[in-house]
């Protein structure tokens, strides 16, 4: 069953609460912290779409909008991209939700590895230097670099403590793949990460 049912009635998907494991432990997490290339393409479920958002860039004040991962000037420049055989959603944190970009499945455009085409979610980092007011166009760059990999490690963390496999990918046709998604000229692909079921190896 696919993660996503397609609904032509509505571009939105609704995610539901983000429901966090009491026995996930910092300590644990970062002990199980590893980086895999290889993935099920059994499709990970809403639920877990939801964690794995909520983890790296949703809403943790409802009152001040504050998220779980920091950014530069509180600029939140960076937006994730849920890239899914079902098609390609932006996350809206503040909503909790997903709003759909393409109903197609793009997966092979967001990395030039193999492995992206079939991995069952590839999350796009996408920083838009429009946000980022008063920094230098040299500035932007790097800034919204290190942004996305807060937002990186975050989703590494909760991979960890999901059992879920998970790699950050800079090799990326980003013009390619910028034009599939149809970003803005002000927007640019910082990072890629993979997501999925881990391959149990025999023995």
């Amino acid at each position: 069953m696919p993660t996503i049912m397609v609904n032509l009635e509505t571009d939105t998907v609704v995610l539901p609460p983000p429901e966090l494991s009491p026995s996930a432990a910092l300590q644990q997490a970062l002990k199980g912290r590893r980086s895999t290339r290889n993935f099920s393409p059994e499709p990970l479920t809403l639920e877990t779409i939801s964690v794995l958002l909520w983890a790296g860039f949703g809403i943790n004040r409802v009152d001040s909008g504050g998220r779980t991962a920091p950014s530069a000037h509180n600029w939140q420049e960076v937006d994730i991209f849920a890239v899914m055989p079902e098609g390609a959603y932006r996350y809206d944190a503040p909503h909790h939700q997903l709003l759909l970009v393409k109903a197609h499945d793009l997966r092979a455009a967001t990395g030039t590895q193999d492995f992206a085409a079939t991995a069952p979610l590839n999350l796009v980092y996408v920083a838009d230097f429009a946000r980022m007011h008063g920094a230098s166009e040299s500035e932007k760059p790097f800034l919204a670099g290190a942004d996305a990999g807060c937002i990186a490690q975050n989703i590494h963390l909760i991979c960890a403590c999901l059992n879920l496999a998970t790699v950050v990918r800079g090799l990326i046709d980003r013009k390619s793949l910028a034009r599939a998604l149809g970003l803005a000229q002000t927007q640019r692909i910082a990072l890629a990460q993979s997501v999925g079921t881990q391959v149990l190896t025999p023995g």
